[in-house]
């Protein structure tokens, strides 16, 4: 399992819930998403569960939250409560200023140190990735270095999203200009280095051209621009050939820009149905999609939320041929309550299926042909089939 101190963490004060933390590019929990579904007038939906979940209530946690305030007690404490007591593993409670962070995420702008690491299969924590310009960059940290301590706590053995919420100072909501000191170790040289969490941005896709022509599209998340972004890929990229849409390890994010991502090849059209506690809405794609060049998606078990209501769109539509191996299985939508304190309590509303009808929630997208660290290969491979004439 790998993560990242950037850009998808979503604070978590305790466990609430048992809810993994949201982290970039790696095997995750679903994303919240601030941006409204079409149709709501509440405000923002997201998804995030592993197995169906019951609907919260949000009058009742808002009652707790109104009676805690009126007795002198913390209304977020009571919230939490009540979330607790509900049985919807995937609700959390945010104080007012996690989920302006939390939003701000989904912008694109996140404080970190600008690392990514993984946990080996002995526990350590190692550095896979340093974005450049960052403070870890800055401070010469390399891909390959062992991350064995954050602030004086060790790391080994801990679970990457706990290292990742100590990399961006979680528990005490840490803005940037704020230090953390890392314990660092390249062969045998281990030394400290304190760095400055620093407002940073990321791409949440990038695209590249294979050898043969074949465009290969990799969204991470789905933040705010991130189906503008693909369509401008899909119209630049070298006539007749094809697109690998990679969707592995994509955590989900603004449904908005999964629909809007869907909207870049097709040409209008059910993307999804979804309830609101029990009120059938649906999701249609805009017109004049890319319909004609051959297109490939990969999914793994990282593949979640938003990436999977995509996903299911383009294979029931016929549009795509899957390729990977199953996805999560979080289909479920949750939306925010504004609490009296101006805390945020997130709570599931409802579940989302597929043009077809399929649900998600709890058994995931089955690919068409399963392929595991030769996917990118396979995939090459079907597009070939499909007409690609690279």
């Amino acid at each position: 399992m790998s993560g990242s101190d950037d850009p998808f963490c979503p604070p978590r004060r305790f466990g609430r819930g048992a809810a993994l933390t949201l982290v970039f590019a790696s095997v995750l929990v679903a994303g919240a998403a601030t941006g409204s579904l079409p149709g709501d007038g509440r405000g923002a939906a997201s998804g995030r569960t592993r197995a169906a979940a019951p609907v919260s209530h949000p009058e009742a946690v808002t009652r707790a939250a109104e009676e805690a305030m009126a007795d002198g007690k913390s209304p977020l404490e009571a919230a939490e409560r009540a979330v607790s007591r509900s049985g919807d593993r995937w609700a959390a409670v945010y104080s007012e200023g996690e989920y302006e962070e939390f939003a701000e995420s989904l912008d694109g702008r996140y404080t970190g140190v600008g690392l990514q690491a993984r946990r080996e299969r002995d526990g350590r924590i190692e550095v896979t990735e340093v974005r450049s310009g960052s403070p870890a960059a800055a401070a010469g940290i390399r891909a390959g270095d062992r991350l064995r301590s954050v602030d004086g706590r060790a790391v080994d053995g801990r679970p990457v999203t706990e290292v990742v919420s100590l990399l961006r100072g979680d528990a005490l909501d840490e803005p940037a200009g704020t230090t953390v000191r890392l314990g660092v170790q390249r062969g045998t040289r281990a030394w400290t280095e304190t760095l400055r969490r620093a407002r940073l941005s990321t791409d949440s896709v990038t695209a590249r051209t294979l050898p043969g022509g074949v465009t290969v599209i990799t969204v991470v998340a789905f933040t705010k621009g991130v189906g503008d972004t693909v369509r401008t890929v899909v119209e630049k990229a070298p006539a007749g050939a094809g697109i690998v849409l990679d969707l592995r390890g994509n955590s989900g994010g603004l449904v908005t820009e999964a629909v809007s991502t869907a909207s870049a090849f097709l040409d209008g059209g059910l993307v999804a149905t979804y309830d609101v506690e029990g009120e059938q809405r649906a999701l249609h794609a805009e017109p004049d999609g890319d319909t004609a060049r051959p297109l490939v998606a990969l999914v793994d078990g990282g593949t979640m939320s938003a990436a999977e209501l995509l996903t299911g769109a383009l294979q029931d539509r016929g549009r795509a041929v899957v390729v990977g191996s199953r996805t999560f299985g979080k289909g479920s939508v949750q939306m925010p309550s504004r609490l009296p304190d101006g805390s945020v309590a997130e709570l599931t509303v409802g579940h989302y299926r597929t043009p077809s009808g399929r649900t998600v929630d709890g058994t995931g997208i089955t690919p068409d042909l399963e392929a595991d660290d030769d996917a990118l290969q396979r995939a090459e491979t079907v597009l070939s089939g499909l007409g690609d004439d690279s």
